[in-house]
């Protein structure tokens, strides 16, 4: 018997989400449906330019702690804050949605990581992120027995970045590889992936991934190739298991040689696609872990992320277990 379906690794940030026009990532030079990674100035001169926003518990690999608690799964996280107020909102959040968040704070200095996130009228997220404390997350904070014990250990590109991180999820696929567990990742984004191509395909082609979560830029800036359908090749060489997602178009699953083509969830109108491939991933996850076929879990995957993007913020306030009843799966 497991204890947790989903295991996820990440930054643990707080998202500060405000509205704005084109105009004003121009202005501030800020890249436009990237993650932008930031210093206390920056973080600081930003918050003074932004208009009215909502404070929500973020991260990608939290969102998908998130989501898989939603679904009725047993998920777990790791990832740092300190104790200060960013922190006890964190903090609180993972643990009101059940999911096990038991890595100890630091003592207030570096502050809890925040990411302000300027979503433009198209619904497209440009965040601006200082990491403050998720930089001190290191192999101490690793709980073996928790990693021991969920069937998949999922962890978010972007922690890459910070070099103790590493350790840490290195520490964790030797665990959950030992008891028979998989490894799971999300390239996170296209720049992500430019700093640590050689890395992360030495990642799945090591094994020490099984499997692989990316967007179609993503796939290609791993690849460095025009060509979709021979990314699709080589990501299917490279790793047991991977989901594209493809925005509008839906997601396809690459397994063993087959290509599994899953449709999105029809949706009235985007207004912020913050959290859509992190809910993708933990409807995915969620579905893989409880047993059900591929072409499921893709649609567990689409369901998710299409509802999170008809709202402001990744945290979604209904229950995604009685969306998945409505959609007709049988829980």
């Amino acid at each position: 018997m497991t204890a947790f379906d989903v295991l996820t690794i990440g930054n643990a940030i707080v998202d500060i989400l405000s509205r704005c026009e084109e105009d004003f990532l121009v202005d501030n030079q800020i890249a436009k449906g990237a993650m932008n990674l930031i210093d206390a100035e920056r973080s600081a001169l930003l918050y003074s330019r932004m208009g009215p926003a909502i404070e929500a518990s973020g991260g990608s690999a939290g969102n998908t702690a998130s989501g898989v608690a939603s679904f009725g799964g047993k998920a777990a996280y790791f990832g740092k804050t300190s104790k200060d107020k960013l922190g006890e909102i964190f903090a609180h959040d993972m643990k009101a949605q059940g999911v096990h968040f038991a890595t100890p704070p630091l003592g207030g200095t570096p502050p809890t990581a925040s990411s302000m996130i300027f979503i433009t009228p198209d619904g497209e997220r440009s965040m601006n992120t200082f990491l403050g404390a998720c930089v001190e997350l290191g192999v101490e904070d690793v709980e073996p027995e928790v990693v021991a014990n969920s069937k998949v250990t999922y962890f978010e590109g972007y922690l890459w970045d910070p070099p103790r991180a590493k350790q840490a999820i290195r520490e964790c696929a030797r665990i959950a590889h030992e008891h028979g567990r998989e490894m799971s990742m999300t390239l996170s984004d296209s720049f992500c992936v430019d700093r640590w191509r050689d890395e992360f395909l030495d990642l799945m082609r090591s094994k020490t991934v099984d499997i692989v979560f990316a967007n179609r830029a993503e796939l290609l800036a791993l690849y460095q190739t025009s060509d979709f359908d021979g990314a699709l090749d080589q990501i299917a060489r490279d790793c047991d298991l991977a989901a594209v997602t493809l925005s509008e178009e839906g997601s396809i699953i690459v397994a063993k040689g087959e290509r599994i083509p899953v449709q999105p969830l029809a949706v009235d109108k985007v207004v912020d696609t913050t959290g859509a491939g992190d809910l993708y991933a933990a409807g995915f996850l969620f579905g893989y872990t409880n047993g059900f076929g591929l072409s499921d879990c893709g649609r567990f995957g689409s369901l998710a992320a299409g509802l999170v993007i008809q709202q402001i913020g990744p945290r979604l306030q209904t229950s995604l277990r009685q969306a998945a009843r409505d959609a007709g799966f049988i829980l």
